[in-house]
């Protein structure tokens, strides 16, 4: 099994490209806000958050969900600090992201 980083921190202005990208591509608004979070409020630009895929899964892809990495995350994610920001059905407004991984220091993170 192997992980790759798709993204990482992103600053302001990064994040902020990302949604001018989609608005000049012709994608409304509430639905360029429901992929990405508005300048300021992504988890990316806290440091802390990682876009993951693995060989043979496109990034940014719901397919990661079926990959033996994502099984992984979902199994051993939280020993390490690592959770699922944006599950199916979060009460964010976000769509599901399954690459899309926090991480969250705690007691119960391995050494």
């Amino acid at each position: 099994m192997k992980l790759e980083t798709v993204s990482g921190f992103r600053s302001m202005d990064y994040q902020t490209g990302l949604i001018r990208r989609k608005l000049k591509a012709g994608m409304s608004i509430r639905k360029a806000l429901s992929i990405n979070a508005v300048p300021g409020y992504s988890e990316h630009q806290t440091g802390c958050a990682v876009d993951l895929t693995t060989p043979g899964v496109p990034a940014a892809d719901a397919s990661f969900e079926h990959s033996k990495a994502f099984a992984w995350l979902q199994q051993h994610g939280g020993q390490y600090g690592f959770h699922l920001s944006f599950p199916a059905g979060n009460p964010y407004g976000y769509e599901y992201e399954p690459w899309h991984w926090r991480y969250i220091a705690g007691s119960d993170v391995k050494r």
